[in-house]
């Protein structure tokens, strides 16, 4: 274990059904890295990432942020570990019929943070933070893909995590937008501090993004290493993966 390590995964295990997806997934997360989780689909990626919120729970072993076993909070425990712990999902998840200064501010009205002109600035900060100012009044459908997952990112920063956890965050993206998206992830780490943990298949994203690298195979951490030593990897699932070889999409 890392003397680093801010969430330590041991042992997790997942079944749905007659489907064994994690098999005993043992992972440091380091605090203040971003750490890419790459692997085949089907391999784990986004359930592990729902262990780490608690969206759900092990079948076996534990997931520890500081220490803290969350997977055994009770819902109303787990209210501060979600406000560490914020999630990007693959769709953005806006809400429709909302506006996107409504979208953004949805954390800070159920938490009750602020009102008011100091509710309106702190949306104003959080869309200025992703370059979205001035979409205060758009509706979600006004938007491109690749801002629309910018407002969603804008609302998960409502709350000042000190984790992110990205789900395929350039899928359905043209290029030129999946790097912008891959510039904002660097730059919010760098600037906020923050510890990343970005699930892709996207290799370009991966390659810019990474502190270090996890491939996951058969339910399990293949290896972990840093970016530059999992590129030099000579295993040849590894080499053919990064290569893109072989699709993880």
């Amino acid at each position: 274990m890392s003397d680093n390590a801010l969430i330590q995964v041991r042992g997790l295990k997942k079944a749905f059904g007659s489907q064994q997806v994690l098999s005993g997934i043992d992972l440091d997360i380091l605090a203040g890295e971003t750490l890419v989780v790459l692997g085949h689909s089907g391999t784990g990626k986004s359930v592990l990432l729902k262990h780490i919120n608690v969206l759900l729970r092990p079948d076996e072993g534990e997931v520890l942020i500081d220490g803290q076993a969350v997977h055994e909070l009770t819902e109303k425990e787990l209210v501060p570990v979600r406000r560490r712990v914020g999630m990007l999902f693959q769709s953005g998840a806006l809400f429709d019929s909302l506006t996107i200064a409504e979208n953004v501010a949805f954390p800070l009205d159920e938490h009750d943070i602020c009102a008011g002109d100091e509710r309106t600035a702190r949306v104003t900060e959080l869309l200025d933070m992703v370059a979205l100012d001035g979409t205060q009044e758009k509706m979600p459908s006004e938007l491109s893909g690749g801002m629309r997952k910018r407002a969603a990112l804008a609302r998960t920063l409502a709350l000042e995590p000190e984790v992110i956890l990205y789900d395929e965050p350039t899928t359905g993206l043209d290029p030129v937008t999946g790097q912008q998206i891959n510039e904002l992830i660097s730059g919010l780490q760098e600037r906020l501090g923050l510890t990343s943990i970005v699930v892709t298949h996207d290799i370009a994203s991966a390659n810019y993004v990474a502190d270090r690298m996890a491939f996951l195979y058969d339910g399990k951490v293949l290896r972990v290493d840093t970016a530059d030593e999992m590129r030099a990897s000579d295993d040849p699932m590894i080499s053919a993966f990064l290569s893109g070889g072989l699709s993880g999409a």
